[in-house]
């Protein structure tokens, strides 16, 4: 154990002043005296594990804050010691890096996954307030995976499975290549070791196969660039093993497939020389058109800065070529911590990736205050962590960095909120195309918005980014509690009104004495659980004016349905009523009121039940389009179902469903839904079906 003290001091001598490498064997000191007596699985002191947390931070050349956080940050969770104490001794700073990191310990959950997204939900918010927080929980998951054989199959399988889902992608995001890299071969391991072991075996073998062949044509290229004039380091690049395990999955292609190509990284001294690079291996072996990527003019979000070619090699093998400056290679490797190890000096890509690090935790936290709740929360950020993007352009000509599949709405939400919230179409390469279009890289999006306009739920069916999901449910919540609310006050008033009263008459004393007896801070919330079906208007109403059942109580006024009132309120659809059809109410917990045909047979046990139905009318003026269920009889005929669709279009109907069930070979029955605004068009429709060949009878279907 003191051996790997002064293996730590030694590196940390390096680049950390005397009196922080003083610190930090202090911190070591501590840390053994709280973890006395406790050891680890494989038989060791307890210590030994921050201390091989602190070397793997101080390989990436961490500050000696985060190294005393990484030997301490255990002591808040597994000893007595207090965060207080811990700020006393080494700082505030440190104090907050180790609380951030610490488990909830007193969080009471229903499930392990609860548990989870408690932890991670609150490690998210420290590291808003401090990002080394997450560095240090990633070196300290990973020392953990390093020595993962010591545990049960059962534990093993759910670490490694949640080190795959979450600290791997969190890794890729932040540009730690290496550490991710590492977590997913670990992971792999752990969760199909068979698989590992033979892709292992299988990787060991081709490599003797084919080193002349690499051989060679590392050769041709550094003679190539000797030539050029431009110093470089050429050097072989291999694929880790879960890599090639995902794109055999995923692609459903064989190993050899995968290993018949050669892949080189050239490392040069400046970004002229990158591009001088590019140009001198284009005219030693031809480029494969199509794949050549430049993300050092458009560097990826997490920072990661390179430039990608694949040319046809010797004997038509594919070479894969990744050119990159030294400071690039920093930090494709160790990403954000790269910040540390460059911040004496002037690092462009660093400080670019730690603004980028930074401006990804900060839309954590907004999707944290958005969020429902702690399980929406990191089913958002899993989401959010996606290794391939799309680039495309604004009408200003500024990039943004979308994930793979993301759309047109995604798009919106990365650009403002308001506009996400706000559009009705987009415009791609100027021409108009639907919100749930498939953006591609190097389009060119014009988003077109409306004053009145808000998020459709079915946008929720095919938006990829976690930050339009959070938006449009945020959205849709706020949305239906105000709904809910003004619904829930019209009831009641109908209610009040049958008893006398209104809201304005009653007894502020008698409202007080309510609102205390149901735990209530407002009206409001009493008027929105009555929108929402959670709480009964007549009874609600009995109580507010003294609970005088019946006394003075007339005929129930129905409740005016105008088409407006958004989601609170909505229609059955058993019987599609439409205005003009005598209509009444079920009151449906958590739905609010659902508009039923006043003759349909789901409404006979509760037709005269006060607390579960409710008397309506439609408005003299109703907004809005209704669904109509029609039953078409016709003969089988070559093109009729074509000639029903253009005579209904015709009348600028549309068409939301279409069935056919044919009866016999003569006969068959169409079943359409169709969207009308009243009683007189759906008329018109049934005349204009009528007119049509083949059509026998046409019905409302009535349920």
């Amino acid at each position: 154990m003191l051996a790997q003290l002064s293996t730590l001091t030694d590196k940390l001598r390096g680049y950390l002043a005397p009196e922080q490498v003083d610190a930090v064997r202090r911190a070591f000191y501590y840390s053994e005296q709280a973890h006395d007596g406790q050891v680890r699985r494989t038989g060791q002191p307890y210590v030994t594990h921050p201390l091989a947390v602190a070397g793997i931070l101080a390989d990436m050349r961490m500050d000696h804050q985060s190294l005393i956080a990484a030997l301490l940050h255990d002591v808040i969770e597994d000893t007595g010691i207090a965060k207080e104490s811990l700020a006393a001794q080494f700082g505030p700073a440190v104090a907050d890096l180790v609380d951030g990191v610490s488990k909830l310990t007193l969080f009471e959950s229903s499930s392990r996954a609860e548990a989870q997204a408690e932890n991670f939900q609150k490690m998210a918010l420290a590291m808003a307030r401090d990002i080394r927080v997450i560095l240090v929980k990633l070196a300290d998951r990973l020392h953990n995976m390093r020595t993962l054989d010591v545990l049960k199959p059962e534990q093993r399988r759910r670490i490694a499975h949640e080190t795959l889902e979450i600290y791997a992608p969190i890794a890729q995001r932040l540009g730690m290549n290496s550490i991710r890299t590492e977590f997913e071969d670990l992971g792999f391991a752990a969760l199909h070791p068979m698989r590992s072991r033979r892709i292992q075996a299988a990787v060991r073998k081709a490599r003797g196969n084919r080193k002349e062949l690499v051989s060679q044509a590392q050769r041709k290229i550094e003679a190539c660039l000797t030539a050029e004039d431009i110093p470089a380091h050429v050097v072989g690049r291999e694929k880790h093993l879960y890599s090639i395990y995902l794109k055999m999955r995923t692609k459903r292609k064989s190993f050899s497939e995968i290993m018949d190509v050669f892949a080189f990284r050239i490392v040069v001294d400046s970004v002229d020389s990158c591009y001088r690079t590019l140009g001198a291996v284009h005219n030693l072996y031809k480029p494969l058109p199509g794949h050549f990527k430049d993300y050092i003019a458009i560097p990826k979000t997490n920072g990661y800065q390179s430039l990608h070619t694949v040319l046809f090699g010797m004997h038509g093998v594919p070479i894969e070529i990744q050119i990159r400056t030294a400071e690039m290679e920093e930090m494709a490797n160790n990403g954000i911590a790269a910040h540390w190890l460059y911040k004496s000096g002037s690092s462009d890509s660093a400080a670019s990736g730690n603004l980028r690090a930074r401006q990804w935790v900060q839309g954590l936290l907004e999707m944290q205050q958005r969020a429902g709740n702690s399980l929406e929360f990191i089913e958002n950020m899993k989401i959010d962590l996606f290794p391939d993007e799309v680039y495309v352009f604004t009408p200003k000509g500024s990039i943004l960095a979308l994930p793979t599949g993301a759309t047109a709405v995604d798009f919106a939400y990365a650009v403002h909120t308001d506009i996400g919230n706000s559009c009705v179409a987009c415009r791609i390469d100027r021409n108009l195309a639907p919100l749930s279009t498939v953006l591609q890289s190097g389009q060119s999006v014009e988003i077109v918005t409306a004053p009145r306009a808000r998020p459709n739920p079915t946008w929720l069916n095919f938006v990829v980014t976690a930050k339009a999901r959070t938006n449009i449910r945020h959205f849709l919540k706020s949305q239906q509690r105000s709904e809910s609310i003004e619904l829930g006050q019209r009831l009641l008033e109908k209610a009040l009104n049958s008893l006398d009263a209104s809201l304005k008459s009653l007894d502020p004393r008698t409202v007080e004495h309510f609102l205390a007896e149901t735990r209530r801070s407002s009206l409001d919330a009493i008027f929105e659980e009555i929108g929402l079906g959670n709480r009964v208007a007549p009874l609600t109403a009995r109580r507010l004016v003294g609970g005088h059942e019946g006394a003075g109580a007339s005929e129930p006024t129905p409740l005016v349905i105008r088409g407006t009132e958004g989601i609170a309120l909505s229609y059955a659809k058993c019987c599609h009523p439409i205005p003009g059809d005598v209509i009444l109410g079920h009151i449906s917990a958590g739905r609010g009121v659902v508009v039923h045909r006043s003759n349909c047979n789901n409404m006979t046990e509760i037709l005269h039940d006060p607390e579960k139905s409710t008397p309506l009318r439609w408005a003299e003026e109703t907004r809005g389009e209704f669904s109509c269920e029609l039953l078409v009889e016709l003969e089988n005929r070559k093109g009729v179902i074509a000639a029903i669709a253009n005579a209904i279009s015709a009348l600028d109907v549309n068409i939301e469903k279409i069935t056919m069930e044919e009866r016999d070979a003569e006969l068959s029955q169409v079943r359409l839904i169709v969207a009308i605004p009243d009683r007189v068009a759906l008329a018109r429709v049934i005349r204009r079906l009528r007119t049509v060949r083949s059509v026998i009878r046409v019905n409302r279907v009535r349920h």
